[in-house]
């Protein structure tokens, strides 16, 4: 019996969940497997890995979405899931604001990022 849980995101950018991730100092693997429960294991195209025996991993829509995919009671065995997952979800979306913002066309604009 599989323990993975399937969560819709609205992250659509790869690149940008990838280093984000990064940014919080979590190693990155693309096109590989996420650990689950029972030595488990689930493909998906980025996986987060964590400490201990569970990962966070990410699959794309056809929409472009992401959809996390993780076995959520294991990984809240280590770690405080409501947090990882805001964090990874707030820093994401500082760096995709960043981003947008050095687009051509913006790059002249007085823009001023408030993070709170």
């Amino acid at each position: 019996m599989s323990h993975f849980s399937t969560l819709r995101t609205k992250l659509t950018d790869a690149e940008i969940l990838k280093a984000s991730l990064r940014g919080l100092g979590i190693c990155v693997n693309t096109n590989a497997a996420v650990r689950g429960s029972n030595g488990q294991r689930i493909p998906a195209e980025i996986v987060a890995v964590l400490e201990g025996e569970y990962d966070l991993g990410w699959l794309r829509n056809a929409d472009g979405s992401f959809n996390l995919i993780a076995d959520l009671w294991g990984v809240a065995n280590k770690h405080n899931q409501a947090e990882l997952i805001n964090s990874i979800n707030q820093k994401y979306a500082v760096n995709k604001t960043l981003a947008e913002v050095k687009r051509p066309g913006l790059q002249n604009a007085n823009v001023k990022l408030v993070v709170q």
